[in-house]
């Protein structure tokens, strides 16, 4: 890892030219064949293990994150390109109609199927019966600050903590985590574009589309096959295309082969 320059000349400029997220966002898509991979996760839950697209997809961005690019695992702080240690992912969950809020999963590289399954499944519960419900309280507290003032305090708290690299009121530059992960195709979204959210400072958010069917080429032959849309927004400070291609050449890599996830990584 020493071996890798995170400042180079070009993200040294890129960090200072570009605003976040609007100069600097961009988007991506590939199509995946989940097919084997349903099968797969069928198999594990009737053995017991309870889990789905979201838990594999977290364990192969989080490794990829780790040990195919971890250029890709870092954010900007006052003006410099900061790798972080561990890969924390945070992923995007539903507590209640139309209300949204997040877990954060610590060093989710080295996590396996079983333990990311334990883990979420507490946390998700914690959230959902507000024991755990930190982001919500702070929604909260934003939106009881009357306008214009609640715009001047959030722009305050932007200032401090992502352009000028401070904590306050419990948030950092690198609160949120290394990447958000979305999985859009439970509320009907076959594809999706997610957001940069301006104060998390993630370089990288991946949405997950619904699984549907279509005809694909596989051995030279037309059969129907089970295809998903993974979606991405990446800071452009940060990431490169070379980057992003790197990543997800890895994550259809281990589509094929999830049985990796059940243990540690070497």
């Amino acid at each position: 890892m020493s071996d890798i320059n995170f400042n180079t000349d070009w993200r040294v400029v890129a960090s200072t030219i570009y605003n976040k997220p609007v100069d600097s966002k961009m988007l991506g898509s590939v199509e995946v064949d989940v097919t084997d991979l349903e099968k797969y996760i069928t198999n594990k839950r009737k053995e017991g293990l309870k889990i789905t697209p979201t838990h594999i997809f977290t364990l192969i961005f989080a490794r990829g994150l780790k040990f195919e690019v971890p250029e890709l695992n870092t954010y900007v702080r006052r003006g410099r390109i900061v790798h972080k240690e561990s890969v924390d992912a945070m992923i995007s969950v539903m507590i209640q109609r139309d209300e949204m809020s997040s877990v954060k999963v610590p060093s989710a590289e080295f996590m396996t199927l079983s333990e990311l399954s334990e883990f979420l499944s507490e946390k998700i519960k914690e959230t959902r019966s507000g024991e755990e419900n930190r982001e919500m309280r702070k929604k909260g507290m934003l939106a009881r600050i009357p306008w214009p003032f609640r715009r001047w305090f959030y722009k305050l708290i932007k200032l401090i903590t992502i352009s000028w690299g401070y904590s306050f009121a419990g948030i950092s530059a690198n609160n949120y985590g290394s990447f958000v992960v979305a999985n859009i195709g439970t509320v009907g979204l076959d594809v999706g574009y997610p957001a940069l959210f301006p104060t998390s400072n993630v370089a990288i958010v991946f949405t997950m589309g619904g699984i549907y069917k279509k005809p694909a080429v596989v051995n030279d032959q037309i059969v129907p096959r089970r295809l998903m849309n993974l979606s991405v927004a990446m800071d452009h400070r940060v990431v490169d295309a070379s980057h992003g291609g790197r990543l997800f050449r890895y994550v259809k890599r281990m589509i094929q082969t999830p049985e990796l996830l059940e243990r540690k990584p070497e």
